[in-house]
């Protein structure tokens, strides 16, 4: 009968400790040295996360990855969609240890033969209207809404603990076509973007940008004046409703 209660509160711990993660974080050690000329944030919503790096002293990216991610037996395990160091590894399940204590996170696993061992810090676990891992799904132009349903090639925004990050890629091709995030505030209908990092131009970094928002039936309607100053209107569902992956197209086929 202990066999039968312990099966689920295992899961039921597993999903608790998952939850845990949510929100943003900084990497401030890396194999016991401590990391100061480079910027790491991290970001878990919604079973999946991202990160964005750059130099600090000039802004200047270096390097992004996510993916989903998961607890399972034990172990701590994130799966690429996006890598932009080594793209190779897009598809790949890498297996951590992980422990939470005292609002710091220790990810550790041997790799090459070598351990590496990673302290993040939390930021912020702030939850709001947008919270989530988003993709997007339709853009109204001409005052007509054109809907299209993401696969391989698609483009995500997550949102938590007061941080956000964009990213374009193609899963399939391993193809990545540009990332950018920061800080953000969403309140009262305004939703405002504090850029931090932007792979494709270093420049962008600390522009700001406001836009309006509306959460309408679970999307997010977001609209306002690109950086060029294009209006657009975009509509984002939520990523587990929105993404559908080629074998779940091929079997609806």
């Amino acid at each position: 009968m202990k066999k039968f209660v312990l099966i689920p509160l295992l899961m039921i711990l597993s999903w608790g400790y998952a939850q845990d993660l949510e929100g943003s974080w900084k990497l401030t050690h890396q194999n016991g040295a401590e990391v100061t000329d480079e910027e790491y944030i991290k970001i878990y919503e919604d079973g999946y996360f991202s990160f964005g790096a750059k130099k600090v002293a000039d802004n200047h990216f270096i390097s992004a990855g996510g993916g989903p991610y998961e607890f399972k037996d034990g172990n701590y395990y994130e799966t690429l969609d996006f890598f932009t160091l080594d793209p190779f590894q897009v598809g790949t399940t890498n297996k951590y240890k992980l422990d939470l204590t005292n609002g710091k996170m220790v990810i550790s696993s041997e790799i090459n033969g070598r351990m590496l061992v990673e302290i993040w810090e939390r930021i912020s676990d702030e939850d709001n209207a947008l919270s989530g891992n988003w993709v997007i799904t339709g853009r109204k132009r001409n005052g007509e809404i054109s809907r299209s349903t993401p696969g391989a090639r698609r483009t995500i925004k997550i949102l938590g603990g007061g941080r956000f990050q964009w990213v374009a890629f193609n899963s399939e091709t391993k193809e990545f076509s540009g990332t950018g995030g920061g800080v953000y505030t969403a309140e009262n209908g305004k939703y405002v973007e504090n850029i931090t990092f932007f792979s494709r131009d270093d420049s962008r970094v600390g522009a700001s940008l406001g836009f309006d928002f509306e959460v309408v039936d679970g999307e997010w309607h977001h609209s306002g004046l690109s950086s060029k100053g294009d209006p657009i209107y975009e509509i984002w569902t939520p990523y587990a409703i929105g993404y559908k992956p080629a074998e779940k197209m091929a079997e609806k086929d």
